[in-house]
């Protein structure tokens, strides 16, 4: 995706999402919500964010370790928390991933590629256990809520993340990718891509690693749906916990359309299309919205610290040779 094409995506669904949001709210009213927060649900909420990330830390460095790669779960934590600041000026937090990629890289000389795959192997099950929580929440849902409006979006993700499987672990789809070969060696990106594929078909003759990480994926994501009621809670919406976990799996997935800027507008024209779909008046759901991006940017924290310190250390990170 060319960085024209990006920018003017993020400036058009951005300005759309802004447009929505003043015909929605009331900017008074919203304010007098966010005054009458309360601290202790906005807390837990951030907490649940903040904590869940050694785990997630854990996740990769399995997924690292089937490579030969090995780095502690300390540093891979610092890993992610790094990436979270990056986050908050790149595109969603798929910018984030790709610091991951290359701060690891710079450590592991030549595994750039494999490192890659562990990364976009990691967000693909992530995404995939996040479709199977929407899924279940929807089922749960029935009769319940009225969210039948966001089915398709359901649909949209539960079909990329069938074809995705399909394409990286079925050897029935290798006469498929064939045919592209020629396409990807004019443009010169053959190699590169056929590392990455090779990296992540790699899992598939490790079907126990993969399910352990899909598990604690849907543990991780299960958990941090939590995250979401408690800033909902934070500004007095008082709804059942099952709505959130309709809602949540949706949110995760919409906030990794690469045409957002940490997800600004974006993220709360979702919390008041949602939760107003739900009966809650909007200025509450764009407050909720807006302490979940606070969330965010408290774990974007730790991150900039670390950065700041390192700065000042002036010292650079070991690189590891493999042989």
């Amino acid at each position: 995706m060319s960085r024209r094409i990006r920018v003017a995506g993020t400036i058009v669904l951005t300005a759309a999402a802004v447009a929505y949001l003043a015909w929605k709210i009331d900017l008074s009213t919203t304010l007098d919500v966010l005054a009458e927060t309360e601290l202790g649900w906005f807390a837990l909420s951030a907490a649940i964010m903040v904590f869940t990330v050694p785990v997630l830390a854990a996740r990769w460095q399995a997924l690292l370790r089937a490579h030969a790669i090995g780095e502690p779960v300390a540093w891979l934590t610092r890993a992610y928390f790094v990436a979270y600041t990056a986050g908050q000026i790149l595109p969603t937090s798929l910018g984030g991933d790709a610091v991951r990629v290359v701060e690891t890289a710079r450590r592991h000389v030549g595994r750039a590629t494999a490192i890659a795959g562990t990364v976009v192997l990691e967000r693909g099950l992530g995404g995939a256990a996040t479709v199977l929580l929407g899924a279940i929440a929807f089922v749960l849902a029935i009769g319940r809520y009225d969210v039948s409006a966001y089915l398709w979006i359901e649909g949209v993700f539960v079909f990329g993340t069938i074809l995705a499987a399909f394409l990286f672990f079925a050897r029935s789809a290798r006469p498929l990718l064939r045919r592209v070969e020629p396409w990807l060696r004019r443009v010169r990106v053959d190699r590169v891509l056929r590392g990455f594929y090779e990296s992540v078909h790699h899992y598939r003759d490790r079907p126990r690693l993969l399910l352990a990480v899909a598990l604690v994926s849907l543990a991780v994501q299960a958990v941090r749906v939590l995250a979401i009621w408690a800033a909902a809670k934070a500004v007095g919406i008082e709804l059942g916990v099952v709505a959130y976990y309709v809602m949540g799996p949706l949110l995760f997935l919409v906030m990794l359309v690469p045409f957002t800027l940490n997800g600004i507008a974006v993220r709360e024209a979702f919390f008041v299309s949602f939760l107003g779909s739900l009966g809650v008046a909007a200025e509450q759901a764009f407050a909720a919205g807006f302490l979940f991006f606070l969330v965010t940017v408290i774990m974007a924290l730790p991150g900039a610290a670390i950065l700041a310190w390192e700065g000042l250390r002036g010292g650079r990170e070991p690189r590891v040779e493999h042989g």
